[in-house]
């Protein structure tokens, strides 16, 4: 386990609904590089059939409220299609750094205490913005035991051999090897300076072929990757004077 000393932030998991995910993934998506983790996440939530099982509270979270449908919500929030034996943890605000291993210790946990086998977190890299704009970005894999390494093979995903992975997909894959619990990292080629939408097309792929029980239609997203990326930008622009006002660096998908 972790090391949750008295000094270190206390994440609140604050359950909805109560789900099995007995031999299921959790999918974890934090803000990253061209958002493409939130469009991932996004879309997943929008095309399988889920229900919000539980959301994430700290006092050491910025202050802010998602509004969708005239409706607040959380900014850190878990979906759940226990048919698919699957869980998508999506956060749409950046944590301050203090925050990344409670957070990462607390989806753990949650992970484990329901269940599920594995955890599968959903990164950018970013490319050089003088670079052609490639039509299949590549991704690729990290696993935190030879066992999610074994999976990345069988599924055909590239792994990454050397690099740095930051935040709270740096302290999952740390904390997934030292506790022997699967964690799979995916990285998807990524642009930095705008919503990418078309890496997330390529991040979703991957994560089809890593997910056996699961069946997710490209279609739609390739088709609306352009106006997604659009409407993702407005806005990030939108929320960055408020979220300025906390602590937390960058904007509100970092």
């Amino acid at each position: 386990m972790g090391d949750r000393g008295p000094n270190m932030p206390r994440v609140e998991i604050r359950a909805l609904k109560e789900v099995d995910l007995k031999g299921g993934t959790v999918v974890a998506a934090f803000p990253s590089v061209g958002l493409v983790s939130t469009i991932s996440a996004t879309y997943m939530i929008q095309m399988l059939p889920t229900d919000q099982v539980c959301a994430l509270e700290s006092e050491d979270f910025p202050s802010v409220s998602m509004i969708y449908a005239k409706k607040p919500k959380f900014p850190a929030r878990v979906y759940a299609s226990a048919g698919h034996r699957l869980a998508i943890f999506i956060c749409e605000m950046s944590l301050p750094s203090r925050v990344h291993r409670p957070v990462a210790y607390a989806l753990l946990d949650w992970a484990k205490a329901h269940g599920a086998s594995r955890i599968v977190t959903l990164e950018g890299l970013p490319t050089d913005s003088e670079s052609p704009l490639k039509t299949e970005p590549e991704v690729w894999g990290v696993g935190s035991t030879d066992h999610a390494r074994a999976e990345l093979d069988k599924a055909k995903i590239e792994q990454l051999e050397t690099g740095m992975i930051t935040g709270v997909s740096g302290v999952l894959l740390n904390e997934g090897r030292w506790r022997n619990q699967d964690v799979i990292a995916l990285l998807a080629e990524a642009r930095p300076e705008v919503p990418d939408a078309h890496a997330a097309v390529a991040l979703v792929h991957a994560l089809d072929n890593l997910l056996a029980d699961v069946d997710i239609d490209l279609g739609p997203l390739k088709e609306q990757a352009k106006s997604l990326e659009e409407f993702l930008h407005k806005l990030k622009q939108q929320a960055t004077p408020v979220v300025k006002q906390e602590p937390a660096p960058g904007g509100m998908y970092g």
